[in-house]
């Protein structure tokens, strides 16, 4: 049996001239390229409804952060701490800065910058009617929104082990994180998840494991659950035709949370998936391992 050949790459070795190649440093890349660094999640991408990495450097033990006064989720071990910020959609252009408290008290200033993402906008014209809430409606979307604002403040442990998230139903994404409608000239908020358009009925399943954190049927989102992944890192799965679970249950990734439909204030069957972090509604694609 032939000796190995201590210049061989993978299955292909070299010849004397591919040798003298990749001495001079004239190979091929395709055939010496270093493989493509892996996908590290959520990604990095410091724009409104984006999510900052922040390194927080060395420590024996995990230190806290906070965006403001809210609590951020931090990760990693004592050779290097990583904070995990959530952007809001509203987040102005600019500077802005976390604050770090390390075990021993002591309280220091992690700076970074916001830059500029610009989203779709979408203007339509539809029947007055269907923009503006009758006083009931606007009285029962104002009890949600506040009971909804809440659920959005759970922060708990365990922290997520994985931040590789897998889409929760198959289909067509129909409408983009970050979407702005103006109907009859009038601005909406942005479009705070990804809708996947799929038939009535299809299983929606866990994306990561979560305990149910809240279920219900609201004005706007339809029959709709939020998982609690630890951490500030939740989900929100809206305009369902089914609800599987209850309030306190674990899930683990890929179990069935409820299907398809198309509750509340919709056009059509598909799944809206949101995901908050610190409070703030994130790109979903960010935490997709594709």
């Amino acid at each position: 049996m032939p000796s190995p050949n201590p210049l061989a790459f993978g299955n292909c070795p070299l010849t004397r001239r591919s040798t003298l190649l990749a001495t001079l440093g004239l190979l091929s890349p395709r055939l010496h390229a270093a493989p493509p660094a892996p996908t590290i999640w959520p990604q990095d991408q410091r724009v409104p409804g984006g999510v900052a990495r922040l390194s927080l450097g060395p420590a024996a033990q995990r230190p806290t952060a906070f965006a403001a006064d809210l609590p951020l989720l931090v990760l990693g071990d004592a050779i290097e701490w990583t904070a995990l910020v959530g952007i809001p959609l509203a987040a102005p252009v600019g500077e802005a800065a976390i604050t770090v408290r390390d075990a021993d008290g002591a309280s220091r200033q992690v700076a970074y910058r916001v830059g500029p993402k610009q989203y779709r906008e979408q203007r339509l014209k539809v029947a007055p009617g269907t923009v503006d809430l009758s006083p009931a409606d606007e009285a029962r979307y104002g009890r949600e929104h506040s009971h909804l604002a809440e659920v959005m403040a759970r922060f708990s442990e365990p922290l997520p082990e994985s931040f590789a998230m897998r889409v929760p139903v198959p289909g067509r994404r129909s409408s983009s994180f970050g979407l702005r409608r103006v109907f009859n000239g009038q601005a909406r908020n942005p479009h705070s998840g990804m809708d996947i358009a799929a038939a009535t009925g299809t299983p929606v399943l866990a994306p990561l494991p979560g305990r149910v954190l809240d279920t219900g049927d609201y004005f706007f989102n339809g029959n709709t659950v939020w998982l609690d992944h630890g951490g500030g890192l939740l989900g929100m799965f809206c305009h369902l035709s089914a609800i599987d679970v209850q309030p306190g249950e674990q899930l683990r990734t890929g179990q069935r949370l409820g299907a398809v439909g198309a509750t509340g204030r919709v056009t059509g069957p598909h799944l809206h998936w949101s995901v908050c972090l610190n409070r703030a509604m994130v790109d979903p694609a960010l935490f997709i391992a594709a």
